[in-house]
């Protein structure tokens, strides 16, 4: 009884072992993805900005410009690619909304995003956009994959459409939360006007006709959670300026937009919560349960040798005393 015993103790030991890192390298990256439904909103502020008056083409200083951003999870189109891609695949229509200190409409931007679920590598269709339009994007964009990596990644910037590198500059503490810090700078580019503008009646066609030319340039940062590979903070300083053009009267350039942009207190809090949970997910398959699988093998394995060799030990017998022989009667 006690070897059968130890047999069932030694292939449940084989198995937790074998399983351990199963988990870890086989069904972890499958496993982990990104919902084809996920929503999320994100509002950022400028205070104290500069912001460009249509009305009287001059740059005024303002309390502060909001930026509101959301991300939804297109499921229709999600599956409808996966058809053809092979692999699963999450659809992002995203929109960029600034506003000034009145409320009023400043520019929106839409995006449409294709990308892998599970390494958030862009997915390339017909779909693709920004703002109209068709992109081919490289590089991230919105989120790191998960278990990043303290290395430069390539960024995707929606204003310039242009991919750079966005580099790993080291590791933080964020209220309690390890983060990696990475930053990009964007020079002075060239861009396209929105296609909504501020003012009714003018279009990027008729402000282009006046030769004027809209020009952008940023520092990005973000502090990443490196096994969600989820941004929980980040800032932008952020500049435009319209350059050239009978639009200016004569000006060389005027400052459409400048501001320190940074997330909005209550979303820091929240997101920062939403991350937690989601690391605690990751750990558990990356982590908590390989190292327990391991353990509980290594336990097993050494409960079912010490039973072998106590059953063994018992189950030899003492050596005998044989008696002296006799002698043979004639």
């Amino acid at each position: 009884m006690r070897r059968r015993t130890s047999l069932i103790l030694l292939a449940l030991a084989v198995f937790f072992a074998a399983l351990s890192p199963l988990v870890r390298w086989y069904a972890f990256p499958r496993l982990a993805k990104i919902p084809a439904n996920q929503y999320q909103d994100m509002v950022l502020e400028a205070k104290d900005a500069t912001l460009l008056d249509y009305g009287t083409m001059r740059a005024k200083k303002v309390p502060k410009v909001t930026i509101v951003q959301t991300l939804k999870g297109n499921v229709e189109a999600s599956e409808k690619i996966e058809k053809t891609a092979g692999r699963d695949v999450v659809v992002w229509d995203g929109l960029s909304y600034v506003q000034g200190p009145d409320g009023a409409m400043v520019s929106k931007v839409p995006e449409r995003y294709v990308f892998d679920a599970h390494t958030q590598e862009p997915v390339h269709t017909k779909s693709e956009m920004v703002d109209g339009d068709p992109v081919k994007r490289e590089g991230l964009e919105f989120k790191w994959p998960f278990l990043t990596e303290k290395r430069d990644y390539e960024y995707f910037d929606a204003q310039a459409r242009v991919t750079a590198p966005i580099h790993y500059k080291g590791t933080q503490d964020f209220r309690g939360i390890e983060v990696y810090y990475f930053e990009q700078t964007i020079p002075w580019t060239k861009v396209p006007f929105p296609k909504t503008m501020p003012v009714q009646g003018i279009t990027p066609e008729s402000v282009a006709r006046t030769g004027t030319t809209r020009w952008y340039t940023t520092v990005r940062k973000f502090w990443v959670e490196p096994l969600t590979g989820a941004p929980v903070y980040g800032e932008e300083i952020h500049k435009e300026e319209l350059r050239g053009g009978t639009l200016l009267g004569g000006r060389e350039k005027v400052t459409a937009f400048a501001g320190h942009v940074k997330m909005r207190e209550d979303y820091i809090r929240s997101t920062a919560d939403l991350v937690e949970s989601n690391r605690t997910l990751v750990l558990l398959m990356t982590s908590y349960l390989p190292w327990g699988f391991l353990t509980l093998g290594v336990l097993l394995l050494s409960l079912s040798l010490y039973l072998e060799a106590r059953g063994r030990g018992r189950g030899e017998s003492e050596p005998s005393e044989t008696a002296a022989p006799q002698p043979v009667s004639a």
